[in-house]
C-alpha cells in the first residue's frame, strides 16, 4: 500500500495482499492516517464519519451487495475503522443485504481499543424492525456490545414486545427516524466516534441534517453498468435543492489499482 498524497511515494509497511497479515507497526501506523480530527476545540464533540466503497462508475454496489467491490486493503482498513469507532451506524436495509453480524475480535485490533469495550455494538436504523437476513444482530451480541435498535415511538412497543426487544432500544421520532436525534441519543450512550456504514439513504440523511464529518471512500477498478445507487442517496423533496457538503481531501493510499481516499469537513 502506498500513499500518493500528500506525500508522494511514501510506502506503508502493509500491502493488500500481506500474509499472514499486517504487523502492529503498520497497523498503528494506517490507524495514525484515520484517527485525527482536524477540527480545532473539537474534544468532546462527537464525530461522524462514514466509509463507504464504489466502483470506477459511481455504483454502489455490485449485484445488490458492497462486498464485491472491494479487495484486501480495503477490508484492512474496514477494520481499522471498526477499531477506532465507539459504534458502527448502519441503515436496516443495508444490514439485510450485507447480512450484518455483532463485529467479532477478529474484525478489530485490540491495541486500537485501548480503554473502551473489545468491539463496538451495531446501531441499526430501521422503522420497520425487519431483521431478515440479520437476525444475528439481535441475539448473538456479546454482552459488553448490546446491539442498539434505532427506532420510532410507534415501533418502539413492537420492539419491546417482539425479538427486538433483547436489543437496546432507542426512539428517534414519531413516526420516521430522525437521523439527528439518532446521533444525539448515541452520544448520550457515550459514543462519540461514530462509524456509517451506510446504506445510501442513511449517508443521504446525516448529509442534509449537516451531521456527515468525514467521508472514507474506497474506488474500486470496476466498471458496474447497472442500476446500482450513488453512495450518497438523498430522496429529493418538492422545493428542496440537492444539499452540498464542502469536504477537504486529506490523504489517498492506493493498492492493487484500489483508491482509499479520505475526505474531511473543513473546519468551520
Amino acid at each position: 500500500m502506498r500513499q500518493i498524497f500528500p506525500q508522494a511515494g511514501t510506502e506503508l509497511e502493509l500491502a493488500g495482499t500481506a500474509v499472514p497479515g499486517p504487523t502492529p507497526a503498520a497497523v498503528a501506523e494506517l490507524a495514525a492516517l484515520y484517527r485525527n480530527d482536524p477540527r480545532p476545540g473539537a474534544a468532546g464533540r462527537p464525530w461522524v464519519r462514514a466509509n463507504m466503497v464504489a466502483s470506477a462508475d459511481g455504483a454502489s454496489a455490485l449485484d445488490g451487495r458492497s462486498g464485491g467491490l472491494g479487495g484486501p486493503a480495503d477490508r484492512m482498513i474496514f477494520n481499522v475503522l471498526r477499531s477506532l469507532a465507539d459504534v458502527i451506524l448502519v441503515g436496516a436495509g443495508t444490514a439485510r443485504a450485507e447480512r450484518y453480524k455483532p463485529v467479532t475480535e477478529a474484525q478489530t485490533w485490540g491495541e486500537l481499543r485501548a480503554g473502551r469495550p473489545r468491539t463496538p455494538p451495531v446501531a441499526v436504523v430501521t422503522a420497520s424492525l425487519d431483521f431478515s437476513d440479520c437476525g444475528s444482530l439481535l441475539s448473538d451480541f456479546p454482552a459488553h456490545a448490546q446491539t442498539i435498535v434505532i427506532t420510532t415511538a410507534e415501533a418502539a412497543a413492537r420492539a419491546a414486545a417482539g425479538a427486538a426487544g433483547r436489543a437496546r432500544v432507542v426512539v428517534a421520532g414519531e413516526t420516521r427516524v430522525d437521523v439527528s436525534q439518532a446521533v444525539a441519543a448515541l452520544v448520550s450512550l457515550g459514543h462519540r466516534q461514530i462509524l456509517a456504514e451506510g446504506g445510501p439513504h442513511l449517508l443521504g440523511q446525516l448529509t442534509r441534517a449537516g451531521l456527515l464529518d468525514e467521508l472514507c471512500l474506497t474506488t474500486s477498478p470496476l466498471i458496474a453498468a447497472g442500476s446500482a445507487s450513488r453512495i450518497v442517496n438523498a430522496a429529493q423533496q418538492a422545493g428542496h435543492q440537492a444539499h452540498v457538503l464542502r469536504l477537504e481531501l486529506a490523504h489517498v493510499l492506493t493498492d492493487a489499482g484500489f483508491l482509499l481516499s479520505r475526505y474531511v469537513r473543513p473546519p468551520g
